[in-house]
């Protein structure tokens, strides 16, 4: 009956402390995020122009630093990268709760109470996908999308803006941005070897070799090569723990259905990934998004 619970046993469980990713690695540099940003938000800062790196830990609910969050002169900008996943369409909420979080770095509790109005940062919010799901160039998700009861001029907004940059899309876009196009080619050619029947650290070092002999991410593949392939790996086996979960529970969950109902199957299902997540030492949230349980009932297993 449990059959995922015990493949899961058996499978090299990813960390569980805060890593960062190839992402945040390659990004957090002051050059590359601001010709990412000028390219897909149709700006032109000058390199010279004044960025501070924001970052905050596992405020997306997951183990795995993919995001970057830095102020770029008076602008807040928060970039996240999707690469194994479809985005969710609650990205929005994540990034409520993720800008709330800055805002409390940044405003003073006793600014809150002056008369003098107090500025803040003009916050943006854009999403980089670079997985292999079907989905288009380019998305737009509101936070009032998820309100229970829609109204024309919501008192409380959040934009996400989200641009695909796998393999075949936004080709224009990625023409303006050559660490853009540069990380797009090098995690396409891993997915290519890994689709041709390579190991993974086998598809990861055919993709070093290949970009730093074509010129693509040279500089910093020659340097942190090592380091690349730590990340990677770390990120491939993640997102693999993730998707056994999703893949068995689904099949739990179709066997326990005709046994006791839809329904009530689905149900167990939900219950016997969330108790096996906590007893793994998950934090709730990631648990609550993996099993599809309410947050506030994962505290009571």
């Amino acid at each position: 009956m449990y059959r995922f619970l015990e493949r899961i046993h058996k499978m090299e469980k990813p960390h569980r402390e805060h890593k960062s990713s190839l992402f945040t690695s390659y990004f957090h540099n002051k050059e590359r995020i601001i010709e990412a940003y000028n390219a897909i938000a149709g700006t032109d800062f000058p390199p010279t122009a004044n960025v501070e790196f924001k970052t905050l830990e596992n405020v997306l609910f997951r183990s795995q630093t993919n995001d970057i969050a830095f102020m770029l002169e008076d602008r807040f900008i928060v970039m996240l990268e999707h690469q194994s996943t479809p985005v969710s369409e609650n990205i929005a909420i994540r990034l409520l709760i993720y800008v709330t979080d800055v805002l409390k770095g940044i405003v003073s509790q006793r600014a809150l109470y002056e008369k003098k109005p107090h500025k803040i940062p003009t916050p943006e919010f854009f999403v980089i996908y670079n997985g292999k799901e079907r989905f288009p160039d380019k998305a737009v998700f509101h936070l009032s999308d998820a309100f229970i009861s829609p109204v024309k001029a919501p008192s409380l907004e959040l934009i996400v803006t989200v641009f695909n940059v796998a393999k075949g899309h936004n080709a224009e876009l990625l023409t303006h941005c050559t660490p853009l196009s540069d990380y797009s080619v090098f995690i396409s050619h891993i997915n290519d070897n890994m689709a041709k029947g390579f190991g993974l650290e086998d598809a990861i070092d055919g993709a070093i070799h290949y970009c730093i002999e074509h010129d693509i991410m040279r500089v910093y593949l020659q340097k942190e090569s090592a380091e690349v392939r730590r990340l990677l790996i770390t990120e491939w086996n993640e997102d693999e723990y993730r998707e056994v979960i999703r893949e068995e529970a689904r099949e739990e969950g179709l066997e326990q259905g005709l046994a006791l109902g839809k329904e009530q199957g689905i149900a167990q299902n939900k219950l016997a990934i969330a108790r096996r997540m906590k007893e793994c030492g998950y934090p709730i949230e990631q648990i609550a998004d993996i099993s599809g349980l309410p947050l506030e009932e994962i505290p009571q297993l």
